[in-house]
């Protein structure tokens, strides 16, 4: 399947009832009051990409706005999130553990990135959990966070988004696997951070986040407030950096 697509779809009426109101008021919200966000998919070259709803890097129609780049939190205890948190570059990346699309780019270019540029201080990663397809992807979104509170995001991650993982599915069982797989060490606070408050809290301002700039799709990005659509290759990603951080250094 081609990278440049990413994955879609429409919230269940029989979910949680502010799910739909989210998201409809979330893209009037980016339309009225930020009218910046295009997540219109354009190739590196300019030329179309197809997609489901995304393709390649998406082309703002004006200069994605400082809203946009605010939306990098730059907490140093961030759980969720790897590198400076001075960085010159911060990528936000939308996702949800069920997308195949979002696992593609975990396991091709986000450990490239991180090698190439989390380790020289270029860049930053912030993930946001934006769970698309149903209860087990808020399950696994929520039990990602619970490896986070003991400093076991990145490994959860990795393990979640490992070949053939995600057809296995993100039953509570499951989840507790990943994180044993992940060398969480606590097991019983896993369980009871992911079942908790707290969790759900996070999960919330995540969606809220992502629905409000009008995110449909994962993966989806935010690379120093342009937006990134689908799960791009490489270059698309090292060239975007290379011009972030360009501009970065002459602000």
């Amino acid at each position: 399947m081609p990278s440049s697509k990413s994955s879609t779809k429409k919230s269940s009426t029989k979910g949680s009832s502010t799910k739909p109101l989210l998201i409809s008021a979330g893209v009037a919200l980016a339309a009225i009051t930020l009218g910046l966000v295009s997540w219109q998919a354009t190739s590196p070259n300019g030329a179309g990409s197809a997609g489901s709803g995304s393709g390649a890097v998406a082309a703002p129609r004006t200069d994605p706005a400082a809203e946009l780049k605010a939306l990098a939190r730059r907490e140093s205890g961030d759980k969720l999130a790897v590198g400076r948190a001075d960085a010159p570059v911060v990528l936000i990346e939308y996702s949800d553990f069920k997308c195949g699309y979002c696992g593609k780019f975990a396991r091709d270019t986000e450990p490239e990135l991180v090698k190439k540029y989390v380790a020289d201080g270029t860049l930053r990663i912030e993930w946001r959990n934006f769970p698309i397809f149903g209860a087990e992807s808020e399950a696994a979104a929520k039990a990602a966070w619970a490896a986070g509170q003991q400093d076991r995001f990145d490994a959860f991650h990795a393990a979640a988004y490992a070949g053939g993982s995600k057809e296995k599915g993100f039953a509570e069982p499951r989840l507790v696997e990943l994180a044993r797989e992940a060398a969480v060490p606590d097991l019983e606070r896993f369980k009871a951070d992911m079942a908790g408050e707290q969790a759900a809290a996070a999960l919330q301002k995540d969606q809220e986040e992502g629905y409000r700039i009008g995110v449909t799709s994962t993966p989806s990005f935010l690379l120093n407030g342009r937006p990134i659509a689908g799960a791009q290759p490489l270059d698309t990603f090292t060239a975007a950096i290379a011009k972030a951080k360009a501009e970065a250094a002459k602000q």
